[in-house]
């Protein structure tokens, strides 16, 4: 009987080591902000829908990341939206803090789409001009609602003119006193 029971009290000993160590909290690498997770599906949009004619407006980008390989699928709007368009060429930034991917949607010329990771990756800056503006970025915010409806699309802002300037009285072009012409 006596060695039962210190079989037993050894065993409960280990039961209990056991269970303290699963419910330790654990130490995890620190993650660095904004980076992209290594596994998992994400979604930026900016998709919209114009009030005047109820077309879609925008554009939405699905990153699938797997052990064998990253995808993208790009959607826009072009009067409707689009068919999703299979990116090619997809290249994660180690660190998480930019992808870029090739895409040829139909009947346009294939082009490069290069995305930045911004406020802890609730969000993507698109490379380029937003509303014929260079110096606007397009940014897609991360969808976490799935069943939220679309929102109505804001009108661009106005764009900004730069200063006039006085006008110099146009001068008369002042002959060199040269005959020659090039190339002659």
């Amino acid at each position: 009987m006596m060695k039962m029971t210190r079989r037993v009290v050894v065993a409960g000993a280990i039961l209990l080591a056991s269970c303290a160590v699963l419910a330790a909290p654990k130490k995890s690498a620190p993650s660095k902000p904004g980076a992209l997770p290594r596994y998992g599906m994400l979604v930026y949009s900016d998709l919209c829908i114009h009030p005047d004619s109820g077309e879609f407006g925008g554009q939405r980008i699905t990153l699938q990341r797997f052990a064998e390989v990253d995808t993208v699928l790009y959607e826009y709007t072009a009067g409707g939206l689009s068919w999703p368009v299979v990116a090619h060429d997809v290249t994660i930034d180690p660190r998480g803090q930019q992808f870029y991917f090739t895409v040829q949607p139909p009947d346009e010329d294939e082009r490069t789409v290069n995305a930045k990771v911004v406020d802890g990756g609730r969000a993507i800056v698109l490379d380029g001009g937003y509303c014929g503006d260079d110096s606007l970025p397009m940014r897609l915010p991360l969808v976490t609602d799935y069943g939220r409806k679309a929102s109505a699309c804001r009108a661009c802002p106005a764009p900004k003119t730069p200063p006039e300037q006085p006008h110099e009285e146009e001068k008369p072009l002042q002959d060199s006193g040269s005959s020659r012409t090039a190339g002659l």
